[in-house]
């Protein structure tokens, strides 16, 4: 098999790492492209020494610009790598317009995209990355689900659940992974990686367009951070940096700013933090993997995961709704210790090497092919059945039914083969209409 790897933001490169070490363990050899979405070294170039990676085959260095540049930029120049290299898979992780841009410009050339992270929804369409996953979701020929509810949004959008693999979130091996190396690597002092000296803080990230580029929400963000009077480490991003000097916004004292950090240096940082908040939607995961508290600054997140397993809150974006939501974590010991010890909802780190098999598997089987469906004896349609005493007791596998969901106790279930039914479960199925014999 020869596969192309496409990453080309430092979370794509974390949650794929897991990916690449598996094949690189198979000696399976991949090809590795970046667009150069993140064309600042300080927040990619050096992350991959960090990661103990291999430099990319390809940098097509697309830089900055608006969507519509990235990824149209991105997408012709994609397209000419894959006619050169004839990838058997493209292979990619979650929602940036390089995820995008790779998608569609190999669905239109009948090469298998295998979207890893795949089914994860805000249901916020202004949220740029949720156009991107939702899209590169429906040009894949393999869903690498990492959770039962991030599969059953795919099947409800209509794809089919034998493309879809629940196969756990790569960023709990690359997590687990890195901080080990990460820990490795620490001075002398006792300090960390990036000798940070403070022993109490918190954590604080902002980046998203939709909170950076709005001067009144950037603005009541930082005030109300300012007036938490707890000491906040600040690694800024720059695009954050550039707003604030713009608009003259003075952080508060107790706000550190520093520069970007190195991934290994914010990975310690983050695991010895009180508590973080974000708008990010990697570190809400990472958070819930190193027992953190996270507070995430948005109104919604496509990881409701974490904040069911009790890891996250979703504070907002108002000032007093932030400070409002935070106060409780941060002095009421009994929620505090509640939310630490939260249960990783992701996996057990082996993510990675599931990936690596499945694919592997389904290649040696001639399965990654793209194939048009065949209509000519019948048409699909979907139908709701109740599991009666001939259906109870069986598992999905066995019924020789076509099952995309189960309702069980009115919940929603994935229909994993295994999964035994009971009497009165609905299920959902599909079956073939044969127009021929109504000729």
């Amino acid at each position: 098999m020869k596969p192309m790897i496409v990453a080309s933001t430092r979370p794509e490169v974390i949650k794929l790492s897991p990916v690449m070490r598996a094949f690189d363990k198979r000696a399976v050899g991949y090809i590795f492209v970046t667009t150069g979405q993140h064309y600042d070294d300080s927040l990619f170039g050096s992350f991959i020494k960090d990661l103990e990676l291999r430099n990319p085959d390809y940098d097509i260095k697309v830089g900055s610009g608006s969507q519509a540049y990235q990824t149209s930029a991105a997408m012709v120049e994609l397209e000419k790598l894959m006619i050169k290299e004839e990838p058997d898979v493209v292979i990619v992780q979650g929602d940036t317009n390089s995820v995008l841009s790779s998608a569609l410009a190999a669905v239109k050339l009948h090469i298998p995209v295998a979207h890893v992270e795949a089914g994860l929804r805000s249901f916020d369409k202004i949220m740029p990355e949720e156009i991107n996953r939702t899209v590169a979701d429906h040009c894949s020929r393999v869903l690498f689900a990492p959770t039962q509810r991030s599969g059953l949004n795919l099947i409800n959008e209509g794809i089919d659940p034998g493309d879809i693999h629940i196969v756990g979130n790569t960023i709990v091996d690359a997590t687990l992974e890195n901080l080990e190396i990460a820990r490795k690597r620490l001075d002398q002092t006792g300090r960390g990686v990036g000798g940070f000296k403070y022993s109490k803080y918190l954590v604080l990230t902002l980046h998203r367009p939709e909170n950076v580029d709005d001067p009144e929400r950037l603005s009541g963000i930082i005030e109300a951070v300012s007036k938490l009077g707890e000491l906040v480490v600040f690694p800024i991003h720059p695009r954050t940096r550039n707003m604030l000097e713009k608009l003259r916004l003075r952080p508060g004292k107790n706000i550190l700013l520093r520069d970007p950090m190195g991934y290994l240096d914010f990975l310690m940082l983050l695991s010895m933090a009180e508590a973080v908040l974000t708008d990010s939607g990697g570190i809400q995961e990472e958070a819930v993997i190193l027992n953190v508290p996270c507070i995430t600054l948005r109104t919604t997140t496509e990881r409701p995961e974490t904040v069911e397993a009790g890891g996250n809150i979703l504070a907002g974006v108002d000032p007093g709704d932030i400070l409002e939501r935070t106060w409780p974590v941060l002095n009421d010991r009994t929620l505090y210790y509640k939310m630490k010890g939260a249960g990783n909802p992701f996996g057990d780190g082996r993510s990675g090497e599931r990936i690596a098999d499945i694919l592997l598997e389904m290649e040696s089987r001639g399965e990654l092919e793209m194939k048009s469906p065949d209509f000519t004896e019948g048409f699909l349609e979907r139908r709701v059945i109740r599991a009666g005493r001939t259906l109870e007791g069986k598992t999905v596998g066995s019924t020789g039914l076509n099952v995309l969901k189960v309702i069980e106790d009115g919940k929603e279930r994935f229909p994993f083969k295994d999964l035994r039914l009971k009497s009165g479960d609905i299920l959902v199925i599909t079956s073939t209409t044969r127009h021929r014999e109504r000729l």
